[in-house]
């Protein structure tokens, strides 16, 4: 299995900036990918931002130019993964999830953390 813990989530108003940072550990040898994604009250959870282990990324079109996800960071026993957000807005505001996803296990899932903007 693989632990997914996020950090990093608050307050913030409109135009401000926060990080958001997840670490994964546990079977972690196979994962290809990493991820945020997230859900505002009354909607379905969408994809943010990921990038794999090679690099690549993508990127939701309401934050693209706003939002940056890191590349993966390894040490023996963890990946970590941050997500920089910038120029805030309220439609912003959900429960952000960090994903991993593996080769050979189920996706995994983050305890997710609240985002909100507003002033």
């Amino acid at each position: 299995q693989v632990q997914l813990v996020e950090s990093g989530g608050g307050l913030v108003q409109p135009g401000g900036s926060l990080e958001l940072s997840c670490a994964a550990s546990g079977n972690i040898g196979n994962i290809y990918a990493m991820g945020w994604y997230r859900q505002a009250p009354d909607k379905q959870r969408e994809l943010v931002a990921a990038i794999t282990t090679g690099g690549s990324t993508k990127y939701a079109d309401s934050v693209k130019d706003r939002f940056t996800i890191s590349s993966i960071s390894r040490d023996n026993a963890k990946y970590t993964v941050h997500l920089h957000m910038n120029r805030l807005k309220p439609e912003d505001t959900a429960v952000y999830y960090c994903n991993a996803e593996d080769v050979i296990l189920d996706a995994s899932w983050g305890q997710g953390t609240q985002v909100t903007i507003s002033s």
